[in-house]
């Protein structure tokens, strides 16, 4: 991507209104080539982030392709079932990309038939004979259980029930031994939080996925919202208030116990503020995908929508055709050195260890 060192204010702000004529950035992952921002699908899971009809819903993704939007991420709730009945009322349905999980959370004796069956109830719900993307999550490493399951997972993909295979907030340790023990190219990616307020993927990680060509598949990159325009200035908000959604609870818990403190995050929107600024315009969400996309082991950032309540279309397609500056990257990191960040991969362990 173009690096824009010397832009001056007038350039910058001509960048800002050619953004919508800039193509999507893609990357390779797997068979498939798909764009570097992704629909998440988690706010299916539950009306605390608001609901709308099924047929709203899938109006919401159409619209979504329509602007280059075409992968969708996560099985909660009735999102496999949604994206299914979607795919499968398209002219073309291998237009559209379908990443999904299969999650072990207690003590399983695995078999062919326990993890083919897996699949294949996300083939039935997804209403499809071929999972694009599954993403595997095994939550206690004390059982290397796992390996068996993706030795099996690697079987069903060459028979072809799954076109690619990922992890999910698997640790670089882990991911390391995974990737050595079953060979290059079988893992694609790893979903785990990433963003200016977690950067614990910098730490390790971003080594063992440059090492095995794995791209990270980020969340949390907004922390549920907060790293926007709307918060700027704002008074810290009650926890407990009922008035966050379930995102906002988990990162705001993260932002006041582990990173910092909301003064600090304060400043950091302030900066934010004013990077967006010199390029015309951009909002504080823009610049935040930005510094996770300018990061070459990172595939695409996920980015939640409550599809037919609340979209972000328009203020999504402004993240491309540019990429920070070192001065935009100095202002950045001057707030992040006074924040417990760095520190963070002590404080909480390595990606995805806040689940187990």
């Amino acid at each position: 991507m173009p690096h824009f060192d010397c832009l001056d204010l007038l350039s910058r702000s001509q960048l800002c209104l050619e953004q919508h004529l800039q193509p999507k950035e893609t990357f390779p992952l797997g068979p498939f080539t798909v764009p570097r921002v992704w629909v998440g699908l988690w706010q299916l899971s539950s009306n605390a982030w608001g609901s709308a009809s099924a047929a709203k819903i899938r109006q919401a993704m159409a619209r979504h392709i329509e602007r280059g939007y075409n992968a969708f991420a996560d099985h909660y709730g009735s999102a496999e079932i949604l994206y299914g009945q979607f795919k499968e009322s398209l002219p073309s349905p291998a237009e559209v990309v379908g990443a999904t999980k299969w999650c072990v959370f207690r003590q399983t004796e695995l078999s062919r038939s326990v993890v083919e069956n897996a699949v294949r109830e996300r083939m039935t719900r997804m209403r499809t004979t071929t999972v694009d993307l599954l993403q595997f999550h095994w939550q206690d490493y004390s059982d290397k259980g796992y390996l068996t399951a993706l030795q099996i997972l690697q079987d069903l993909q060459n028979e072809g029930l799954i076109s690619a295979v990922g992890l999910c907030n698997f640790d670089a340790i882990r991911t390391d031994e995974i990737c050595t023990q079953l060979g290059p190219g079988f893992i694609v990616s790893n979903q785990v939080q990433f963003s200016l307020i977690d950067t614990r993927p910098l730490h390790g990680m971003a080594d063992v996925c440059e090492r095995h060509n794995v791209k990270l598949l980020t969340y949390g990159t907004l922390c549920g919202g907060f790293l926007a325009d709307q918060w700027l200035n704002q008074p810290e908000p009650d926890l407990y208030s009922g008035v966050l959604t379930p995102s906002q609870r988990k990162y705001l818990d993260m932002i006041l116990k582990a990173w910092g403190n909301w003064a600090l995050f304060q400043s950091l929107l302030a900066v934010l503020r004013d990077i967006g600024d010199r390029y015309g315009g951009l909002s504080i969400a823009n610049i935040a995908t930005r510094w996770v996309l300018d990061h070459s082991f990172v595939g695409a950032v996920i980015i939640g929508a409550r599809l037919g309540v609340s979209e972000h279309t328009d203020d999504n397609d402004r993240v491309f055709g540019f990429s920070l500056t070192d001065e935009d990257n100095r202002a950045i990191e001057a707030v992040q050195a006074r924040s417990n960040g760095r520190r963070m991969i002590t404080l909480i362990g390595d990606c995805g260890a806040e689940y187990r």
